[in-house]
């Protein structure tokens, strides 16, 4: 059995997420992760915050901290968003590890030895105020196009249109905000993708036809286009520094690698991290180098990250010349968007996750969001459509179903799952569904097609409702009541089996539901087929508590204080 590496692309430093990034990486490979432990995998889920680059330096000089002091704080407070979200990490770690620093200057060493690595001059902008070469982000000025006057040397905010600061009107220093600008000549590091453009397309090719169409299509439009050389160095304090024995003039001058270059590194550079918290019984190389046939390897991103994670990262592990693992699997996501507009963490349009957690348990926003999970296209987040489908599927589907049959069997046979007659016709008929409905679900998550799996979930729930509504224990009390205990015994197996499957998606609520059965070793991690057609791993005798209610019910005055708060259409 293939041992699975999960990789969600890393959520920058700056600032607490919003759901579209939840839901575009994190959240979707953690139902994966936990799903294939329950199946028995071995699995390591790897991630971390991505710390370097212009944004964390800006950020720390806005809140008067120092950059490690303020990285240091950010992702603990994005930590605990996370463990909120019941995002089940084996490691969540810090690009500026000095495990990260180390990984990134022996690739940036190796791909040099191998000819992929070279010194350019370039003309870049310099401010004697502030004595250094300025990264395009650190020029500020009025956008050529629209007039925007916060626009940055690199995009226009505003328009989105890709500048140079060179393009800027009365451009000036994001740092001092001095206008006494130059352009000087320096040097940089280029990785040289020009060279490795037919490596890098063989390899895309021999993953056509298994990765989703969005991660092939994006990968093929960029290889289209031409790989060019790229500089991976900028003049900033904070970023791994480039090797004063590789390169003393580049360190000396204080260049530091640019932030995509050594981002991708730290899944690497986090598993190390992570083995070296207990060097004795983990190794992060037995995951990494040379495993090809052994580790399942799979990234989960939004589409934005998809070039850096099919082209050019894997650009640099072939220049490296050294059998790191490559990914085999790309699941790829495109927008959650908020009233068809883009969520914006500079515009504080849209839901962040801390925000979220404060309104309602992360298990209300976990199904909503992988139900909705943007796969062939992008989906708009609505708080119409989030309270209608927690309504429909956590409030009257799951939850209520849960409530109506404990609540039942205790009042009408005490705290223990009661007898009744042999399961007949009807719970035969129950078991084949279920195990249909379950097999299918299974077929999806393996997929990892989430919608569909979800879809399959939701039918699974529904399923114990049917049989309940047909059974009617209610009406079959008054006229047979060991008919009636059958009812509620079989029902009460489903409840079991939902807290087992549901899990992946809900693992709070699944938790409580299973708590909900004083069963003496309930150890089981899956349900077999047999299992769900035989419906019995809850005997009778087994003392049980009504759980409180499980998903709350969203009024319309719930919705219109969360229109209120947050808005009810895109800015």
């Amino acid at each position: 059995m293939a041992r699975h590496l999960i990789t969600s692309a890393l959520p920058y430093i700056n600032g607490i997420k919003h759901l579209g990034n939840m839901v575009g990486s994190m959240l979707p490979a953690d139902v994966y992760s936990r799903y294939l432990r329950q199946r028995g995998h071995d699995v390591l889920y790897i991630c971390a915050t991505d710390e370097h680059g212009t944004p964390a330096e800006l950020a720390a000089k806005e809140q008067g901290l120092p950059v490690d002091a303020f990285c240091a704080q950010a992702h603990d407070a994005q930590k605990a968003v996370y463990d909120g979200f019941a995002l089940a990490f084996d490691y969540f770690g810090r690009s500026s590890s000095p495990q990260n620093v180390e990984i990134t200057q022996h690739f940036a060493r190796k791909l040099h030895e191998n000819g992929f690595i070279e010194e350019r001059a370039i003309r870049q902008v310099y401010s004697p105020t502030d004595g250094r070469f300025l990264p395009d982000r650190y020029v500020e000025g009025t956008c050529p196009h629209c007039g925007y006057d916060k626009a940055r040397g690199d995009q226009c905010e505003n328009c989105t249109r890709v500048l140079d600061p060179t393009d800027l009107i009365n451009p000036r220093s994001a740092i001092s905000g001095s206008t006494d600008l130059e352009v000087r000549e320096t040097k940089h590091l280029f990785l040289l993708q020009s060279k490795l453009q037919r490596e890098v397309m063989e390899w895309v090719a021999r993953h056509d036809g298994v990765w989703p169409h969005l991660a092939s299509s994006i990968a093929h439009k960029w290889l289209t286009e031409g790989l060019h050389d790229r500089a991976i160095t900028r003049d900033l304090d904070w970023g791994v520094p480039v090797p004063a024995d590789t390169w003393p003039e580049l360190a000396a001058e204080g260049k530091v690698f640019y932030v995509w270059f050594d981002a991708p590194i730290e899944y690497l550079g986090s598993t190390k991290e992570w083995s070296d918290q207990d060097p004795e019984n983990r190794d992060w190389k037995s995951w990494w180098y040379d495993v090809d046939t052994d580790v399942r390897y799979t990234q989960f991103m939004a589409k934005d990250n998809v070039p850096f994670h099919t082209v050019m990262f894997p650009a640099t592990e072939l220049g490296i010349r050294e059998p790191w693992k490559k990914v085999d699997f790309v699941k790829a996501f495109n927008w959650l968007t908020y009233y068809g507009g883009k969520f914006s963490t500079s515009q504080k349009r849209g839901v962040f996750t801390d925000q979220a957690l404060e309104i309602l348990p992360a298990d209300y926003w976990r199904y909503f969001l992988i139900a909705n999970a943007p796969e062939s296209d992008d989906s708009s987040f609505t708080w119409e459509h989030f309270t209608a489908t927690v309504n429909k599927d956590l409030a009257d589907t799951l939850g209520n179903f849960v409530n109506r049959v404990l609540s039942f069997s205790k009042k009408r046979f005490g705290e223990e799952v009661p007898a009744g007659a042999e399961a007949g016709e009807a719970e035969t008929k129950l078991g084949e569904e279920i195990a249909r409905l379950l097999a299918e679900y299974e077929e999806h998550m393996e997929a990892l097609q989430f919608r569909k799996a979800a879809a399959a979930l939701r039918a699974l729930w529904s399923a114990g409702n049917s049989y309940l509504e047909e059974k009617a224990p209610w009406l079959e009390i008054k006229t047979d009541k060991d008919a009636a205990a059958l009812t509620l015994r079989t029902a009460m197996n489903l409840i079991h089996l939902y807290a087992v499957v549901s899990q992946p998606f809900i693992p709070t609520t699944a938790k409580t539901m299973r708590e909900a059965f004083a069963l003496k070793d309930d150890t089981a991690a899956w349900v077999t087929a047999d299992e769900a057609k035989s419906l019995a791993s809850v005997p009778a005798g087994t003392p049980f508590t009504v759980p409180p209610v499980l998903f709350a019910k969203l009024t319309d005055e719930d919705l219109a204080a969360y229109k209120e708060r947050f808005g009810g259409e895109a800015a």
